[in-house]
């Protein structure tokens, strides 16, 4: 794509977008990715079942200029904290485009993005991000400032969003898909809104955009010399002294606010010393020296075991193990690296309880393959949290 590049910004890429090769990558990855159906009822096996004339539409469509995103289905999921946080599930065609316009704005924007920003970039994770913050820690950069915005994606302002995009992209049939799926709107209920602001939780293209809008910011404070980790819209600052500390959230609190039009969520930004106070950082909370999961996270991961192994459920024990399994894998490989050998040891101990629970109440104990003794249990496939600390001999 070099030769598509003039002054310094990037024309003629939407022939990249509607290419069927594209298209066809872009399905592979919205199809493994899963999920619902959007407002249209339209399912990926439903897609796939036609896919060479699905996507030879959308490659039309694109390149015709009649392409129109259907608007967002909004669902409610669960948080710890007994709120609910919306989702908007765009139609099984838009998350095909999404995905094939991320596919070629990604590499463009990439290079730009600052170093700390980790949230959904190629390379990139959770842990790297956490592992960056406690370096910082154990080198005295104590003072903590844990900022907080409030409805980061439903108040991402769209003029603000589409000059941070204009910057690099001066292709206008791009920036007119991009604003589209901006102002798509909302059906909840048989009901359609649009909003002024916002990019839905649940679109393809959202992370990206999301990291786009926030670049400024890193840029910014990084410009300026500070020591930040972004992880989407999760951000924590790190100071040697107090003071220095809350010149930096100062400093942050207006760039967000003035140029970026975002609101800091005083309630839940605060200011920390990491040793003494604490503070949690994706899921992880650091204090007294020590990584180990935060209590929400923790309860939220003892009810979906409490969900799978509940004793009314009239399914088989091999079944529950299958379903269980992924659950203790995914949370334990992402906690691991914590003060948690303890806790995982007393998780190990409750979960097998759970399902000796299940067992009993379905009243075959005895039966060959559902021995309740922890050796069994294991040889049934019973993923042991202990087992994925490193060092451990499997």
């Amino acid at each position: 794509m070099k030769e598509r590049k003039r002054q310094g910004r990037w024309y003629s890429l939407a022939d990249k977008v509607w290419a069927v090769p594209n298209l066809l990558a872009a399905w592979k990855e919205v199809k493994a990715n899963r999920g619902a159906a959007g407002p249209d009822g339209e399912t990926l096996k439903d897609f796939g079942e036609r896919l060479e004339d699905n996507l030879s539409r959308l490659h039309e469509e694109l390149k015709a200029g009649s392409y129109r995103p259907k608007p967002v289905r909004r669902v409610y999921i669960p948080k710890a904290d007994g709120k609910q946080r919306p989702l908007g599930i765009p139609a099984v065609r838009d998350r095909v485009v999404q995905q094939a316009l991320v596919n070629v704005l990604e590499p463009i924007f990439e290079p730009k993005f600052a170093d700390c920003s980790h949230g959904f970039r190629p390379g990139r994770n959770a842990h790297q991000a956490i592992r960056r913050v406690a370096g910082w820690i154990k080198a005295g950069w104590r003072w903590v400032v844990d900022l907080d915005l409030k409805a980061f994606f439903d108040t991402v302002d769209h003029e603000v969003l589409m000059v941070a995009v204009s910057r690099e992209i001066a292709d206008g049939t791009v920036l007119g898909w991009v604003k589209a799926f901006l102002t798509a709107g909302v059906m909840e209920d048989g009901k359609l809104t649009h909003a002024a602001t916002g990019t839905p939780q649940g679109g393809v293209i959202s992370p990206l955009l999301a990291n786009i809008y926030l670049n400024h910011f890193d840029q910014e404070m990084e410009r300026r010399g500070y020591k930040l980790v972004r992880y989407a819209d999760d951000l924590v600052m790190v100071a040697r002294l107090k003071r220095k500390a809350e010149h930096l959230l100062a400093v942050a609190r207006q760039v967000l606010e003035k140029d970026l039009k975002l609101t800091v969520n005083e309630e839940k930004t605060k200011l920390a010393h990491a040793h003494w106070d604490g503070f949690c950082f994706l899921g992880h909370e650091h204090s007294h020296r020590y990584w180990r999961p935060r209590e929400k996270a923790l309860n939220a991961f003892k009810d979906r075991v409490r969900e799978l192994t509940g004793r009314q459920r009239g399914v088989s024990l091999k079944r529950v193990l299958r379903e269980l399994n992924p659950v203790l894998r995914g949370w334990g490989q992402y906690f691991y690296k914590g003060a948690v050998r303890t806790l995982f040891a007393s998780l190990d101990q409750w979960v097998r309880m759970r399902i000796r629970s299940f067992v009993h109440k379905r009243k075959v104990q005895q039966s060959a393959d559902e021995n309740l003794r922890n050796e069994r249990l294991a040889t049934a496939g019973l993923v042991s949290l202990v087992s994925l600390l490193p060092g451990h001999a499997r």
